[in-house]
């Protein structure tokens, strides 16, 4: 009984050097300060990167959906070599989007890729441009915000009414109110100014 006491605080007495060698250790790494400037440094080093390989890219529009990646680096061979080659598909059907992105090794191959703008593969005529880099902040709702409601302000999202419009986008009141009255459909008639 005495010695499983004595094994008990021999083993506390090395869990608790650990602790301390592991305190030892974690005081000379370097701070969160510092961990933060060698993020922004990596972060702004992959920024560079895919900057660069957005230039080497050609997006490719108006593939046919049965496209397969052979078919479209038979297609592009001529250009130049080719790294990469990504035909974007729905997540969720997996089905085909009807574009592609193309990664050469260099630059010129970008440029004679954009030559083969308006040729045809497998009877569809392509559109190739060269690739454009994501600006983050620029999405859905980025866009949606630059451009709000032109009507009136404080409307909360319903357009005013501004009274009878002769414009050809104002349809007026249709003689049919919907409900179902018994029988057959019979629109009901616009309602007119009687003088009495």
């Amino acid at each position: 009984m005495l010695e499983d006491v004595r094994t008990k605080i021999r083993e506390m007495e090395e869990e608790a050097d650990k602790l301390r060698q592991l305190q030892s250790d974690t005081e000379k790494q370097p701070s969160r300060a510092s961990l933060s400037s060698l993020g922004e440094e990596a972060t702004a080093g992959a920024e560079a990167e895919k900057l660069e390989v957005d230039s080497r890219s050609v997006y490719v529009g108006q593939v046919e959906y049965s496209c397969t990646i052979e078919e479209l680096d038979a297609h592009f061979r001529g250009c130049g070599v080719i790294n990469r080659i990504t035909i974007m598909c729905d997540r969720f059907s997996g089905h085909p989007k009807g574009f592609a992105y193309i990664e050469f090794a260099t630059k010129e191959a970008v440029e004679q890729a954009v030559l083969l703008n308006d040729s045809t593969l497998k009877e569809r005529q392509l559109k190739v441009i060269p690739k454009r880099t994501n600006q983050p902040g620029l999405g859905f709702a980025a866009r949606r915000a630059r451009r709000p409601f032109r009507g009136a302000s404080f409307t909360r999202g319903r357009r005013p009414y501004r009274g009878y419009s002769p414009s050809p986008y104002y349809r007026g009141r249709s003689t049919y109110r919907g409900g179902y009255r018994g029988g057959a459909f019979r629109p009901r008639r616009p309602s007119r100014f009687m003088a009495y």
